[in-house]
């Protein structure tokens, strides 16, 4: 991760920029790819000290957080630690993702390559029950049918369709 510390409009000491160093080194914990960090800390007349942390992400995610005190330690404090709620909502909702494909799994997923063929059972379906259809067969199909709730058919382009039954009793399309 590459670490940048600037100071606008006052001269940045060195405590300071330790304080914020060690600071930025505590999100190395998260275990997400951080490619740069940016700490600006900047002096107004009005507002006190001004603490801005920008990080971004390797899946192209930038997160910005900015934070006003009159103690440039505090702001630093206030704003690392809003820093660390976001990456921890960002690490959450990344491990709660479901996997798609191998791509997603990455270089350690595998196929299922001992699959026992004996144990597969193939069952045969009748395909009266799964031919094409139009809309108004579909219509027909749903309105007599008690145990499916939707059903596939051909649109008037030709384009697959699903209709399925709503709650209210009418029917919806995508």
């Amino acid at each position: 991760m590459k670490r940048s510390i600037t100071g606008r409009h006052f001269d940045l000491t060195e405590p300071i920029k330790n304080y914020a160093q060690s600071a930025v080194d505590v999100l190395d914990k998260y275990n997400l790819d951080i490619t740069t960090a940016n700490t600006v800390i900047s002096k107004s007349e009005k507002k006190g000290f001004t603490v801005e942390f920008i990080v971004n992400l390797k899946d192209k995610n930038t997160i910005v957080i900015t934070q006003n005190d009159k103690d440039v330690y505090a702001a630093i404090d206030l704003a690392i630690e809003r820093l660390k709620k976001s990456l921890r909502r960002h690490s959450d909702k990344i491990k709660g993702h479901r996997i798609m494909s191998f791509k997603d799994m990455g270089v350690e997923a595998e196929a299922v390559t001992d699959l026992d063929v004996e144990e597969v059972e193939i069952v045969p379906m009748d395909l009266e029950l799964h031919k094409p259809m139009d809309f108004d067969e579909a219509v027909d199909a749903l309105k007599t049918e008690k145990k499916r709730q939707f059903i596939v058919f051909n649109d008037h382009e030709g384009i697959m369709r699903v209709m399925y039954k709503r709650a209210d009793g009418k029917f919806g399309l995508y």
